[in-house]
Order: C-alpha cells, then structure tokens, then sequence
C-alpha cells in the first residue's frame, strides 16, 4: 500500500513515556489515549489529538482497536524458520542437528532470498517491525536479508555470522576471507536506508582467538556497528567455554577480554551469568536479549530479570526463533512473565510490553527513532484487535482496569489479533479477514 502523505489513523493509542517499574500496575510510565486520531506525514508521527482532523487529512478509522509501536525483537535468526518446533534436542545438539543443517542451505543464493523474504513477512504478520537479526555465515544471505528489509522499509540490524572452528565445513569461514567480506557488507549496507551492520560472532566456541580479534578490530574502524552475539544460555554451553578458555574468569569475560562489549553489544540470553558479569554489562551499557520462549522449549534455564533489572542491565525480549517457538511478542512476553513468576518475581504488563518496545530501541540508541508513538518518531506502528477468540473476548468484557485488559491481551493473545502493521508510514501487512 502505499499511503499518502498526510494521514490519520482512530484508535487506542499505547506506548510509554519512561521506564516502568517490574511489578508496578500503576505505572506512570505508561501513556494511554483512548479514541485518539494519531497523525502520519512523510511517514513520521506528527501528533495525536481526540478530535478528528481536518479535512486535508485522510482518516483511517479503527476506532475500538488497540494502536501499538512495532515490536523490536532484539535476537532472532533469518535462517531459522524451518527449524521451528523441532523436537528432542538441548542447545549444543539441536544447533548440530537442525540449526546447522537448515543454515547451510542459505549457501545458495536463490534460498538465501526466498527465506530471507519468507522471514521479513512473517516478522510483519506476527506485529514486529524492527529487529536484530543472524543471518549465515553466507555472505549472500546477509545481502538478501538487507534487500528485503530495505524493500519493506524495515528497521534491521544484522550481519554476517562469523564461525571458523567446532562447527560444520560447509558453515565455516577463515579470518582474513571473513573480514574482508564484513568490510565489503559493512561498506554496501551500513547506515543505507534503515539498516545498520553487526558484527556477529555466533559464540565464543565458534571463533578462534584471531577471528575474536578480527571482530574487535571491525568495531574499533567502524564506531556506529553494532554487535551481537549468544552467552551464557546453556550449563553444559558454559561448561565448554570454560574449558576453551581457562583464563577467562567467565564466558561473559571472554567478550571483554577481546574487547568486544561496548553501548551497541547485544547479547542474547545471559541465563547463567553472575554479579561481577551483570556489573560489567552495566559497566559498558550492553543488552541482554532476554529470549524465554527459547530457554523453556530448549531447557536452557530460567533468566534472572530481577537481578539483571537491579545490576543496570539493559533488557529486552526477543523471540530467538527457531530455538524459539514462535516470532509472537505476544507469547514471548507470556512465557517471560511464567519465567520470572517462577523465580518469585511477577512482571506488569507494563514491563513486559516497554522491554518489547521502547525499552528495546532505547538499548538499541534508537528510541528516537522506533519503539513509541512520539511525535517525530518513524510510523513503525501495529493495529490490533483486543481480542479475537471467545475465551478472549470474554475476559476483556469482565476486565476492571487498563492493566487487566492488557495482561489479558498478551496472555490470550497472538498474531491472530494482529489487523495491520505499518513501517515508516506504509501498511506492509493486513490480515485477510480484516475489515
């Protein structure tokens, strides 16, 4: 669709103003305009007001329906969709089993674009507008990757996976031949339409000490790029790091020791890290992307949000799909919100929703940008119905307060709610059946 330039769009508008507290259901954070025009120019957010625009304004009426930022899912793998829900398999042997396999198909250039827009889609079909992204250790993956989402206006961050040992021949790389193909991506990509480069080592087992090296020395010549990659997500991954690297007092010290931790560094999952770790994560301002769907369905452990909340870490969520079930934000902040209740700590909906966000693009450097429904913000923007099923609709009708309504959103909830989603002013998704 291509919209026109001056816009307005009717319904409950949500987003947040600051950082709401973890088990706070009146948070002042949050701001909520019911039955409010939000207004769209040249694809940025101008303004909202209750009373309907003038004339020269086209309306879009969804009056009655939710009006979310994009979600920003801050780890997830292109390459992964056809792995989803494979059974059996901890960690280490699910990435030999199905990971690498699937991976290794991205090899071919025409598979590399098909799944690449396969991924972008279905991002948009389950409410996500932006995110950081693996792709393979391809080159051309990371290509395809770029094209599709600078075609579709999306907000990407990704970057060729760097793997030259413990993994299979056909996935693995060499330094020198690696740097020079990030410096050839980083120079075609970077900073072009809404796409920025990651540095993505998959994980210190997979890098050697040079390529390690290599990696850091990506991000000391280019200050802007991004990096991520996993830490700490499984024992027997943490035994192993362990006994790759006996010098270093953790893994999460490894990244440090090559310099690689930095205000851009997003590091998924983090589930077995300690105090002296989540002091060096706030030490540098580095995220940790919080990926509960994965660490339950993978049985890698239970995140410590509250710990990491108190240290100064930075969290987002994110789907990590195909180690995660599904790209839903909606099932991730469900399965987040199990997560910390078994460990004694009961999530708002508020901070569930705001790590999905704008606590995402504020960790990301891009809250100016994407994560709220701010005036001057890109139109990165979700319609949702509050819900769709019976059991849904039911509880919504009995709900007491915003909060209720919202926890009951997220928790009986998923893409199927999902009406439209708009980048950058233009709807890139609209359910079949929406009217």
């Amino acid at each position: 669709m291509n919209a026109p330039q001056r816009f307005a769009l009717r319904g409950d508008l949500l987003d947040f103003i600051a950082t709401p507290a973890r088990a706070d259901p009146d948070s002042a954070a949050l701001r909520f305009r019911r039955d409010h025009w939000l207004l769209i120019d040249a694809g940025r957010i101008v303004g909202a007001q209750p009373a309907a625009p003038g004339a020269d304004w086209q309306r879009v009426d969804h009056a009655g329906r939710l009006i979310l930022p994009g979600f920003v899912d801050t780890h997830v793998h292109s390459a992964q969709l056809d792995v989803i829900g494979s059974w059996g398999a901890q960690l280490l042997d699910w990435l030999e089993t199905y990971t690498f396999p699937s991976e290794q198909r991205f090899a071919d250039a025409q598979q590399a674009q098909r799944g690449s827009n396969a991924f972008l889609d279905a991002l948009l079909a389950h409410g996500t507008t932006s995110a950081a992204v693996f792709p393979t250790v391809h080159k051309g993956s990371v290509d395809a990757l770029f094209e599709g989402a600078a075609a579709r206006g999306m907000r990407v961050i990704a970057g060729k996976v760097l793997m030259d040992r413990h993994a299979p021949p056909a996935l693995r790389d060499d330094v020198e031949g690696a740097e020079g193909q990030c410096e050839e991506l980083i120079a075609r990509w970077h900073g072009q339409a809404r796409l920025a480069y990651a540095v993505t080592p998959r994980f210190a087992p997979t890098s050697s000490d040079a390529q390690l090296a290599m990696a850091a020395g990506l991000l000391q010549r280019h200050p802007g790029l991004y990096l991520q990659t996993h830490v700490a997500e499984n024992r027997a991954e943490v035994q192993w790091v362990a006994q790759l690297y006996p010098q270093a007092r953790s893994y999460l010290d490894v990244y440090e020791r090559f310099g690689l931790l930095g205000q851009r560094a997003v590091l998924a999952h983090g589930v077995w890290l300690d105090d002296a770790d989540r002091a060096l994560l706030q030490q540098h301002g580095a995220m940790l992307a919080h990926s509960p769907t994965s660490n339950l369905f993978l049985g890698s452990g239970l995140f410590g949000w509250a710990a990491a909340e108190d240290a100064g870490v930075h969290i987002s969520l994110a789907s990590d799909v195909g180690g995660g079930t599904s790209l839903s934000m909606q099932r991730t902040m469900a399965d987040a919100y199990k997560v910390q209740a078994m460990a004694g700590t009961r999530l708002s909906a508020w901070a569930l929703l705001h790590a999905a966000t704008r606590g995402a693009a504020t960790a990301l450097g891009l809250g100016h940008e994407i994560g709220s429904l701010e005036g001057g913000a890109s139109a990165d923007l979700c319609i949702w119905d509050w819900a769709t099923s019976p059991v849904a609709k039911r509880r919504q009708q009995v709900a007491r307060d915003l909060h209720e309504k919202i926890f009951a959103w997220i928790t009986l909830g998923d893409e199927r709610d999902l009406i439209e989603s708009w980048v950058a002013g233009e709807r890139r998704y609209r359910r079949a059946d929406a009217r």
